[in-house]
């Protein structure tokens, strides 16, 4: 079992009791805003994303981790490694991603999880190149990708859900712990 240990967090694979938690997160429309539709998700389609987040792990040997902090053992959201599908600039690479509750914004959580994730994937599963893709207008999640290292690498409309996103991009050679 994959996990990693920060000073605040650890990143592990989902459980069960992980259900609960991340949907109430999912249906929190304020932080869905910026993620796939911009809708908040039900416990059935939080139960499809936790489920393909393992299919992932299980194909690849990588995959979104979940979230929790350190002392307490409560959920934070989740940050980890997926092939995008879309838009085609991004398409077939591997792309960081996070969300977390909003009671845990302004902390420093998501960039916390989201350097060891990215550590992992370039350091641990040896990845060349990681790209984010980041809605235009969500600027909390720019200054993660900020604060990672990445550089904006261009922006394009989402095929599917039509708003313009962003793509950032890091590789090996720019990376620092």
């Amino acid at each position: 079992m994959t996990e990693i240990r920060t000073p605040r967090l650890v990143l592990r694979r989902w459980v069960d009791d992980d259900l609960v938690p991340l949907s109430e997160i999912h249906a929190d429309p304020v932080v869905m805003r910026h993620l796939d539709d911009g809708r908040p998700r039900s416990v059935e389609q939080t139960a499809e994303d936790i489920e393909g987040w393992e299919e992932e792990w299980d194909e690849e040997g990588f995959g979104v981790f979940a979230v929790e902090l350190l002392g307490s053992g409560e959920l934070a959201g989740a940050v980890g490694l997926s092939v995008a599908d879309a838009p085609a600039e991004a398409a077939g690479q591997v792309a960081i991603t996070w969300r977390l509750g909003r009671v845990f914004w302004g902390q420093g959580y998501a960039s916390e999880a989201a350097h060891a994730a990215l550590e992992f994937a370039l350091q641990d599963r040896g990845l060349d190149r990681v790209v984010a893709v980041l809605r235009t207008e969500d600027s909390a999640s720019t200054a993660v990708a900020d604060k990672l290292g990445m550089r904006p690498e261009g922006s394009a409309p989402h095929p599917v859900h039509g708003h313009e996103v962003r793509i950032f991009g890091i590789d090996l050679t720019q990376y620092q712990v």
